[in-house]
């Protein structure tokens, strides 16, 4: 529930289409391999040159977000915000913006306004395994398959362990289906929900990282399992118990007693009201919490597992949990346990984001400064750039000012630009089923600008422009005019490699079938044709009605041509069903659902008949180019029907639509 295409903490970008959308002194050295999973220390830090840092207080805060938070509102049509700041051992700043219920003028509450933070649930799930390891009911490095009642396939030769899912290297391909389901649905066992929505496995565990939200829920489940409890009252005793978190459940639906606090989601806050989420896979993101409540959690976290006398973790078990286990470039944030590093500002930052539909929430923690913040927003809003990012950015703009130190000129930058701009595709992707299209078309370009400089399209300013990027090192470059850094390298197999400021997952560079220009434009291509065919059908009857001209037709070509013809209408009404059906399914969130399959298994049938069909303009192809007769603008017609058909036949193949299966 992390979506990438708006910030590190959005993600359910598989249902969206969307993908959803990120620091290297050297070359990767030996000592942090690819599939390292040891805890390991980050480099140093370079002392920068800094201005003066503004004092941290209430007051501060207070005038500086009610400046920001209210103009943000308006802008990106948001109905409610709630923010929560804590600072050495306390709530520093706890304030709600808006309206948690737009109709009857609601005012959010910090302390009564329920919110559902999305994947930001998984911190919890996250420190309930770290509770069980440290007594010793849980290992982090055996295999999960004997904590299971179920298997996973031995894909590949190394098993998936905790520390894997916790880092989100487990492998596996994304998974969208019924992880949300509609409001009033009953929902399944969590080892039925598994066991049945297992995705398939796409690399080593260990070796790339991809965001998971099916990991985090096996996690959940393999909790229930060895404690001896359901997952909701484990998380009750001993999680929300100890820290005094009274308005804070992952049960769903809610329980009657929260019902009046919680807020109404929405899409945009001046649009109508939409009902409470349900999540199906729901360890991976089924909280529902205040922001006073969540700040309890945070300043157990920071004061290494303590907080007002009760302690939900020892201190070294928490130390464990925050240091890094797994990083793919030294200079770049990796992944602790659960939580993943956003390091900036000169400060080792650790968190989560979290996304839901219509709420979006980021939960930050500078450890050395023991300052937590968290932000919720009810709302999606119109803003293509997240907003919580922004304002994120400039807390720590005004708490721990911070100059990057000059990076000297890289004499083969021009060329390394060159080297790595092409297109690249998202780690969290699915390779087997009904998305793999979504994975395809929502790919990264890299642009190498003649300045040396390169362009990511998916990285992008709060302006909506794309960022520029400056080499600094071999193959890492430096944000212009900011501090976030990215790197490229090469893959055991040679393949470019983009590494992000997000550690839970990558771009690998696409190969030219499979990258999003060449996928575009076979698309384009290919319907262009099939649609500008079937117009001209009933044109051509009309005109040559009107002119008293008949078609020189044998009846056999003049069946073949009626069956070309249709098959061209057949193919662009598969386009039309598949549409529609996305269009259908994005409307709502919880669509994506087990009650699509019959339409699935009816949208291949169609897609196969289509293909079938093809047969009919390859057949016409044949018989044109054998007349010697036939006019060469008919034949160039015809050869343009049988490509854009064998093109289109292609797409629904590469696509998985005629997998006849209903997985996604």
């Amino acid at each position: 529930m992390n979506l990438f295409a708006k910030s590190a903490g959005r993600s359910w970008l598989p249902l969206r289409i969307a993908w959803a959308t990120l620091l290297l002194l050297t070359w990767l050295p030996a000592s942090v391999s690819a599939g390292s999973q040891k805890a390991s220390t980050p480099p140093a830090a370079v002392t920068p040159a800094r201005s003066a840092a503004l004092e941290m207080n209430a007051s501060d805060l207070e005038t500086f977000l009610d400046g920001l938070v209210p103009v943000q509102i308006a802008r990106d049509d948001i109905a409610g915000v709630v923010i929560c700041v804590v600072k050495d051992g306390k709530i520093l700043f706890a304030k709600g913006y808006g309206f948690a219920d737009v109709e009857k003028k609601k005012p959010v509450s910090p302390g009564d306004t329920l919110f559902r933070p999305g994947s930001t649930s998984k911190l919890f799930i996250w420190t309930a395994v770290m509770q069980l390891v440290e007594q010793g009911k849980l290992e982090l490095d055996r295999a999960v398959n004997e904590y299971l009642d179920f298997k996973i396939p031995a894909t590949f030769p190394q098993p998936i362990t905790l520390r894997h899912i916790m880092t989100h290297t487990p492998g596996f391909e994304e998974s969208g289906k019924d992880l949300f389901v509609p409001a009033g649905t009953s929902l399944q066992p969590l080892g039925a929900y598994l066991s049945s929505h297992l995705p398939r496995r796409l690399f080593p565990p260990g070796t790339i990282p991809a965001y998971s939200n099916y990991g985090t829920s096996l996690a959940g489940y393999i909790i229930q399992r060895v404690s001896g409890m359901p997952l909701e009252d484990y998380l009750d005793q001993f999680i929300f118990k100890p820290l005094g978190m009274e308005r804070s459940t992952f049960r769903q639906p809610l329980p009657k007693e929260l019902q009046p606090f919680m807020s109404i989601g929405y899409q945009r806050g001046s649009e109508a009201a939409k009902s409470f989420e349900v999540v199906q896979g729901w360890p991976a993101g089924s909280l529902t919490t205040s922001a006073e409540d969540i700040s309890k959690f945070m300043l157990a976290h920071l004061q290494r597992g303590q907080f007002n006398g009760a302690s939900i973790l020892r201190p070294e078990t928490a130390g464990l949990m925050h240091s890094r286990q797994f990083g793919l470039h030294d200079a770049l944030p990796g992944m602790a346990l659960g939580f993943y590093e956003e390091t900036s500002h000169g400060q080792r930052i650790i968190g989560h984001g979290g996304d839901t539909a219509y709420f979006h929430s980021d939960l930050h923690l500078v450890l050395d400064a023991g300052v937590g913040f968290f932000i919720s927003y009810n709302s999606a809003g119109r803003g293509e750039v997240s907003g919580r990012s922004e304002l994120w950015e400039k807390i720590l703009d005004r708490y721990f000012p911070y100059s990057p130190p000059e990076a000297p000129a890289v004499a083969t930058a021009a060329a390394d630009a060159a080297t790595v701009s092409g297109t690249y595709m998202v780690s969290r992707r699915s390779d087997a089923s009904l998305l793999r299209l979504a994975a395809l078309i929502g790919q990264a370009s890299v642009v190498a600008k003649p300045d040396g400089t390169i362009e990511i399209d998916l990285l992008k300013e709060t302006n909506g422009k794309p960022k520029r990027w400056l080499e600094v090192g071999p193959l890492l470059y430096r944000e212009v005019g900011g501090q976030g850094q990215i790197a490229f390298r090469r893959d055991a197999e040679g393949r470019l490699q983009l590494i992000l400021h997000f550690p839970f997952l990558i771009l690998q560079r696409a190969s030219l079938s499979e990258s999003k220009r060449f996928i575009l434009a076979m698309i384009g291509g290919s319907l262009g044709v099939l649609l500008l065919t079937v117009v001209l059908w009933p044109m051509g009857a009309m005109v040559r009605k009107h002119y008293g001209r008949k078609l020189d037709l044998s009846t056999p070509d003049r069946r073949l041509r009626l069956a070309v013809r249709l098959v061209c209408l057949l193919n662009l009404v598969v386009v039309a069903a598949w549409a529609g059906t996305v269009a259908y399914g994005i409307r709502e969130i919880g669509n994506f659902n087990s009650g699509l399959n019959p339409v699935f298994y009816a949208l291949q049938t169609i897609s196969l008949v289509s293909v079938i069909g093809t047969v009919f303009p390859l057949f016409n192809l044949y018989r044109t180019w054998s007349d010697r007769q036939r006019w060469w603008g008919s034949k160039l017609h015809d050869t343009a029907i049988a490509l854009a058909c064998i093109a289109f036949s292609w797409l629904l193949l590469k696509a998985n639509f005629l997998s006849f299966s209903v997985l996604y």
